[in-house]
């Protein structure tokens, strides 16, 4: 389970993105490539690298615990722990014991190691073919879920928002997160089709990194107003709403990353 290829993975994540106008620095588009030739400890190790380069995680700031970052980036323990043990190895994040103690980004990671979790073009690209593809079984789902959701899958989407907007982690808000698109998928009753919508998104998640949990909490607005609209009936309304929600990955989260437009965090 350790050494397979990431991108062969199938890793189940988050869905979210940061508010628009509320975009990420950009980055170089080497920071993206590789994926496909990591193990998955090493795959780790980039999304939580790439995070700090970007300043998503900043130096001091405590990662959640080990089983919590498993869950959060949809790997096995074991994975997470090797990976953990190898960034602090590195210098990249330190480890304290006792009262007050966990895994901190450390105050200066190494530059020359954040370097080197790196990587091509062609990751950026496939993950932009994924973000396309969610979007036409984005909106196709919700279509339906307008339709034929039952007054408990409601009940339970709108409860999974609060869930979310209660998050004070992105590992949390990530599993709520994928729950919620999970449900509104099967709330559209569409049979084999949501499985397909599973599978998309499943890969499309292998890329999700660390975000500041106050980006994800705008992101969950988009959620509230989905549950509003998915509860009046209103076909046109939830679609538009899902629509941008996938469409500004392309602008914003770290599909947009490589050769995008600087914006303050």
């Amino acid at each position: 389970m350790e050494a397979g290829v990431f991108r062969a993975r199938k890793v189940e994540g988050m869905s979210t993105r940061p508010a628009p106008g509320a975009g990420v620095p950009a980055i170089d588009s080497a920071a993206l490539a590789g994926y496909d030739r990591r193990s998955a400890i090493d795959a780790v190790k980039l999304r939580i690298g790439l995070a700090i380069s970007l300043g998503l995680l900043k130096p001091g700031e405590r990662l959640p615990d080990q089983q919590e970052v498993a869950l959060g980036l949809s790997v096995s323990p074991i994975t997470a722990r090797r990976a953990l043990a190898s960034l602090a190895e590195q210098g990249v994040v330190v480890r304290r014991r006792g009262r007050g103690g966990g895994t901190f980004v450390a105050d200066e990671p190494p530059h020359r190691v954040l370097q080197e979790l790196a990587a091509s073009p062609a990751e950026s690209q496939a993950a932009h073919r994924l973000v396309d593809r969610r979007l036409l079984f984005e909106c196709a789902v919700t279509h339906y879920a307008a339709v034929n959701a039952t007054a408990e899958q409601l009940e339970e989407l709108g409860r999974l928002t609060a869930e979310m907007a209660a998050s004070t982690n992105w590992s949390d808000y990530h599993q709520a997160d994928e729950r919620f698109h999970r449900l509104v998928a099967a709330a559209s009753g569409l049979g084999t089709a949501v499985e397909a919508y599973n599978e998309t998104l499943t890969e499309l998640y292998a890329y999700f990194i660390p975000y500041p949990i106050a980006l994800l909490h705008q992101s969950n607005q988009d959620h509230i107003a989905l549950v509003a609209s998915l509860q009046a009936g209103d076909v046109a309304a939830a679609v538009e709403v899902s629509r941008r929600h996938v469409d500004v990955l392309h602008r914003t989260m770290f599909m947009g990353l490589a050769g995008g437009t600087s914006a303050p965090e």
